[in-house]
């Protein structure tokens, strides 16, 4: 572990001397990870990339990447794009990216089964903004819109997200 990673405890996601409240998946942490079942993967997962809605933010690095309302992420295990942004039109299951709400105007996007996926074993581990506190995810981090974006802002390309099995 280094100073740049971030490390999923009990209390919280610890970066640069701090914990920071944050929420998981509605299935807990898991090594066996699957598609649809709600949970954080065990593992060391590096932050691949970062989108954001210009629209309401600037970008926080330079390596982030604007998303625009034809972005998309394929759910979709049947299609070659599984596990990848897409644009629409796009006939396969996926996820909306430039949201209504506010939970993916910033996305930090970790290797979870990326580049080749596998059929099955879950896509798109973000880190994002959550509902609201204790309020669980679909399988990524979430936390509080500042805390997000201070930790955003101090990420490189080195830094990975961390999650080991508890208990």
């Amino acid at each position: 572990m280094t100073v740049e990673d971030l490390l999923l405890t009990p209390t919280g996601l610890r970066f640069g001397g701090r914990v920071y409240p944050c929420v998981i998946g509605k299935g807990g942490i898991r090594r066996d990870k699957q598609e649809g079942d709600g949970a954080t993967p065990v593992g060391t997962h590096h932050i691949v990339g970062m989108y954001y809605r210009p629209d309401r933010l600037s970008p926080p690095v330079s390596w982030a990447v604007p998303i625009g309302p034809r972005d998309l992420w394929c759910d979709d295990p049947a299609k070659a794009a599984y596990n990848h942004a897409v644009t629409a039109p796009f006939d396969g299951s996926h996820e909306r990216m430039y949201r209504a709400d506010p939970l993916y105007d910033l996305i930090l996007v970790t290797d979870w089964n990326w580049p080749v996926a596998r059929a099955g074993k879950g896509s798109a581990i973000f880190i994002h903004q959550w509902r609201r506190p204790g309020y669980p995810t679909e399988g990524c981090v979430a936390l509080k819109r500042s805390d997000l974006h201070s930790i955003a802002a101090r990420l490189t390309p080195r830094s990975r997200l961390i999650v080991r099995e508890r208990g």
